[in-house]
């Protein structure tokens, strides 16, 4: 399936700047309201659904008996035509 891009930003942040990001986002999410990001004159919306697919992945690149680097990934998904997926096993986050 051909993959679109309707936004994209990356940026050195500071933790606290992007805890801020993140509260926004699941204070818009909690309160049922759609979410804009927005960079300069760029912006999208979107609105999920009620249940999306959340995905959350912790990664490693780089060599085995090396450094590498590290990343957390928190995805929302859900189809355009409102078809919702079943939920796998319960994620804790602690």
């Amino acid at each position: 399936m051909p993959e679109e891009l309707l936004f994209e930003s990356e940026s050195r942040r500071s933790r606290e700047e992007i805890a801020a990001y993140l509260r926004t986002v699941a204070d818009s999410l909690d309160a049922g309201n759609a979410i804009t990001l927005r960079r300069g004159d760029e912006s999208t919306t979107l609105d999920p659904p009620a249940r999306p697919t959340f995905e959350v992945k912790a990664e490693r690149e780089g060599p085995a008996d090396g450094p590498g680097e590290l990343s957390v990934e928190f995805e929302l998904e859900w189809d355009e035509d409102g078809d919702e997926e079943s939920a796998d096993a319960e994620l804790e986050i602690e």
